[in-house]
């Protein structure tokens, strides 16, 4: 266990990351890496992945995020970083 302060990150990404298994995939690489939160389909055709937990996990996690090795197409990634707010289990919406 890690005395590592948690933190809350929103990243919203952008390409062919819809219908590919994309939030799936990324249900699966933060549930790998002990975060909570959410991957969620937007109108727009993006995805918003919300993760909390120790920032280098998290920071894992956009890496991947930006990474080769994700469903689809990933032209871009925005990030923010906030408060947790007590995340539970990681939810596909």
């Amino acid at each position: 266990m890690t005395d590592e302060a948690k933190v809350r990150l929103t990243a919203w990404v952008r390409g062919r990351v819809q219908g590919v298994g994309f939030r799936w995939w990324t249900r699966a690489r933060a549930l790998e890496l002990g975060l909570a939160g959410s991957a969620t389909n937007l109108r727009d055709g993006r995805v918003e992945v919300v993760a909390e937990g120790p920032r280098t996990d998290c920071e894992r996690l956009l890496e991947l995020l930006r990474g080769p090795q994700t469903p689809g197409q990933v032209t871009g990634v925005t990030e923010r970083w906030s408060e947790p707010r007590g995340a539970v289990g990681f939810e596909e919406r």
